[in-house]
């Protein structure tokens, strides 16, 4: 099968092609003009460089391909509210459902977010059946992954697009080059994290969302989305959990939801007035104070996700920054 991956680039895009490519596909990616790609350079794969938010990009990428993995995305949560943030989220998926029913694909996996559903507790965790719940945030990154996976699932109804959407939760694993997750590991590793918030998250390791979205070129029902996660853990445990992993002191103060608040208030203020990126914004507080448990069950059920040791996802994460320079 000849695949279309856009995103290729990232954290989950970089362990996806080369899941990929171990199931003899043909891979090809469409990546953006001036993308840091050496993560891809010994990959054999074919090139295109171009934009999501120009049609001609994506068309001239899709000839040939059988389907389509759209994991480009913005992902930044500041500023909160961002024109550029909703046009490549929203239009971008936009233009790449259009190329894709026009090239009469025969699977588009949509790659989104479990945060397109409602989170949960431990004892009642979040799942693909509970409404939206992170508009409070008001966060343009969100709301506008909501509003593409609706277009996706849209598009099944209205044009027959063969599509399912898979919505990972927080991933950790190797070839983490910006870094995302491991920027956390390495903290933890420098001593650098005071305390911890109040709140928790699921946790993935990036190799299985790999394999669960590979899986869904052929498993899962059109028209159906799948949350890939693994374990619930606050940031007390998991922050315990890398630092005895990397051989650090965990940090011990559970610093309360008014303090984490009025310092995100403080840090969004310093981003507004000096247009620099705060350490934690208004809306990252609120986030961490919040429980954002989900339940993997339906991917383990329907696309065969695997369940690999979080222990593993951290212990790689780490040794391929420190391989790569990110620390010593």
């Amino acid at each position: 099968m000849k695949i279309l991956v856009t995103g290729a680039d990232g954290l989950l895009g970089n362990n996806l092609v080369r899941e990929l490519l171990s199931r003899d596909h043909e891979v090809s990616v469409l990546l953006l003009p001036n993308s840091p790609t050496h993560s891809l350079d010994e990959l054999n794969i074919e090139r295109f460089y171009g934009n999501i938010l120009n049609p001609e990009d994506i068309e001239k990428a899709i000839v040939g391909c059988d389907a389509v993995i759209h994991a480009a995305a913005n992902t930044n949560i500041w500023p909160s509210r961002s024109e550029i943030i909703r046009k490549v989220n929203f239009n971008g998926t936009k233009n790449m459902i259009d190329a894709a029913v026009k090239a009469n694909i025969k699977r588009f996996i949509y790659i989104g977010t479990a945060n397109s559903f409602g989170f949960g507790s431990k004892q009642n965790p979040g799942n693909e059946t509970k409404p939206y719940s992170s508009a409070k945030y008001g966060v343009d990154y969100m709301d506008s992954k909501l509003e593409a996976q609706k277009l996706v699932l849209k598009a099944v109804k209205d044009h027959g697009l063969p599509a399912i959407t898979v919505n990972p939760t927080f991933m950790l694993g190797p070839y983490d080059t910006k870094p995302s997750a491991g920027a956390m590991i390495l903290a933890i590793y420098e001593e650098k994290v005071p305390g911890f918030a109040p709140g928790g998250r699921n946790y993935l390791y990036v190799k299985d969302a790999a394999v669960g979205i590979a899986n869904g070129l052929t498993k899962g029902r059109i028209g159906e989305s799948y949350i890939v996660g693994n374990i619930n853990l606050s940031y007390q445990e998991m922050f315990t959990k890398m630092a005895n992993l990397v051989n650090a002191m965990p940090p011990k103060i559970k610093i309360p939801s008014i303090f984490i608040k009025i310092y995100g208030m403080i840090g969004s203020l310093y981003g507004s007035l000096t247009k620099k990126q705060p350490t934690v914004s208004y809306p990252m507080a609120l986030i961490s104070c919040d429980e954002h448990y989900f339940d993997p069950q339906k991917a383990r059920d329907e696309l065969d996700l695997p369940q690999t040791d979080i222990d593993t996802a951290i212990t790689e994460s780490f040794n391929w920054l420190k391989e790569n320079g990110y620390c010593n």
